[in-house]
């Protein structure tokens, strides 16, 4: 089904331009077509880079695209959870909008309970760029759909080289998380073996091998970083050089800087082929730091913000994000103005001089990296996971410093629940680490909160054609 086809609009979504209007893009002004490599790393943590604070980490290749670009402190995951975080990066709007509440199933639940992942009538960035005469690649962790028409191939991709599920041992390439186990690793939709090589070190060299290939015509490559999500493998180097931090910081940290060395590779082989001028790179973590079992309870660090991944509370939500494209965008600069997963389709979209057709959510953040003294390109933004309806889901809304979050979850790190209210209401410039709860003390803004999230969420189900 062609892009156009796909992007028809539908008399529920006429109605919905009401509270959400489609971003006008200004036109590229450069003759050739920026190529695009979009970095999305997997549970790292808030402050889990030395630009953004951490201390303890050795991170010169991701503190590189921060001195050689734009640097977010107030980026916001779509969602703190991997597959509608994708989803939202991936259309350019909220997950609920593009139809994934939660995390995809494996495909033996999926067939079960027809969740399949992200519908194939979503255009997704490779398919918006595609159009644009981009070739198009994703290198790494996909966890979107496992059909064929759900698959990176049906989904836009090119090409596709990595793991279809939501996460794989490094070295066996085999999916262990949740039965039957099995190995998960494929070149377009045939299953590859390279048994005893390091995933990251084959997703490097995948990606050198398309900018070599297509080095002369525009390209486009997501690169779903597998890690520093568990299991924790960063290789014997790093685990060498962290010896004298305790568990489980040192396994996370080998694993975030062995992410962080391959990186540096990568740039440094845009530079050699003199590429790295005229290629947009983006950096984002999908969300925040875990603190499951199989994460060793921890061993992320989300600094002063409270929450982790599955979290809605800021260290949940709150990522590192960045922007690198020389003689473009500003070099060694930061952006405090709040800016979301959605943006980098409309920002991307305008670098390119890609047309976007259909309703997103998602904003240019040109205006904000070219001025620092502009204000942020939402005065509200919105969560909700694993549900759509919100007496399920958890929940949130953000207008300027308040943020109402609603069911609220927050993992213990220890595998212990943790009592929490369900509606908690916080003023972030006064109170970032979330500590107090508002809800009893100011009664008018949680009605504002309340009816902002409501008449949202009304929007979003009639679009969905859902019954409230």
């Amino acid at each position: 089904m062609s892009v156009f086809k796909k992007s028809l609009v539908t008399s529920s979504a006429l109605l919905f331009l009401v509270l959400f209007h489609q971003p006008s893009f200004s036109q590229n002004s450069h003759k050739n077509k920026p190529n695009v490599i979009v970095i999305l790393t997997d549970d790292q943590g808030s402050i889990d880079l030395n630009c953004y604070g951490a201390t303890d980490l050795y991170t010169p290749n991701m503190d590189r695209l921060a001195k050689e670009g734009v640097r977010f402190t107030q980026f916001y995951a779509g969602a703190p959870v991997c597959s509608p975080s994708r989803a939202a990066l991936m259309t350019g709007k909220t997950n609920l909008r593009a139809g994934l509440e939660g995390n995809v199933p494996i495909p033996e639940r999926a067939e079960k309970n027809g969740k399949h992942g992200l519908p194939t009538n979503q255009i997704t960035m490779a398919e918006m760029l595609k159009e644009n005469g981009y070739y198009t690649a994703l290198i790494g962790k996909w966890h979107l759909g496992h059909r064929k028409e759900n698959l990176p191939n049906g989904q836009g991709f090119d090409y596709f080289f990595g793991h279809q599920r939501g996460c794989i041992d490094n070295y066996s390439h085999t999916f262990y998380w949740d039965g039957p186990n099995k190995h998960d690793l494929y070149r377009n939709e045939d299953e590859v073996y390279y048994s005893g090589q390091h995933f990251t070190d084959l997703m490097a060299e995948e990606v050198k091998q398309v900018i070599d290939k297509k080095r002369n015509e525009p390209f486009f490559i997501y690169w779903a970083f597998n890690a520093p999500h568990y299991p924790y493998q960063g290789t014997t180097k790093w685990l060498d050089y962290y010896k004298d931090l305790p568990t489980p910081r040192k396994e996370y940290a080998a694993f975030v800087s062995n992410t962080d060395e391959k990186i540096g590779h990568v740039l440094d082989y845009l530079d050699e082929q003199n590429l790295a001028d005229n290629t947009i790179v983006v950096f984002q973590s999908d969300h925040g730091h875990s603190l499951e079992e199989r994460a060793f309870w921890g061993g992320g660090n989300s600094g002063p913000y409270r929450g982790s991944k599955f979290s809605l509370f800021e260290g949940g939500i709150r990522v590192p994000a960045i922007i690198r494209y020389p003689n473009v965008i500003p070099a060694n600069e930061v952006r405090d103005q709040a800016a979301m997963e959605m943006d980098w389709f409309s920002t991307i979209a305008e670098l390119t001089n890609t047309q976007v057709t259909g309703n997103i959510d998602g904003k240019s953040l040109m205006p904000i990296i070219l001025d620092d003294k502009k204000e942020s390109q939402h005065k509200v933004m919105y969560w909700q996971i694993n549900d759509y309806d919100d007496s399920l889901a958890q929940w949130a809304v953000r207008e300027g410093p308040w943020k109402l979050i609603g069911n609220v979850r927050e993992p213990s790190g220890n595998g212990e629940k943790i009592d929490v209210d369900q509606l908690f209401l916080v003023n972030l410039e006064s109170d970032i680490s979330e500590k107090n709860n508002l809800v009893k003390s100011n009664p008018k803004k949680l009605n504002e909160l309340l009816k902002l999230h409501e008449t949202w969420l009304n929007a979003v189900h009639k679009e969905m054609n859902i019954n409230n």
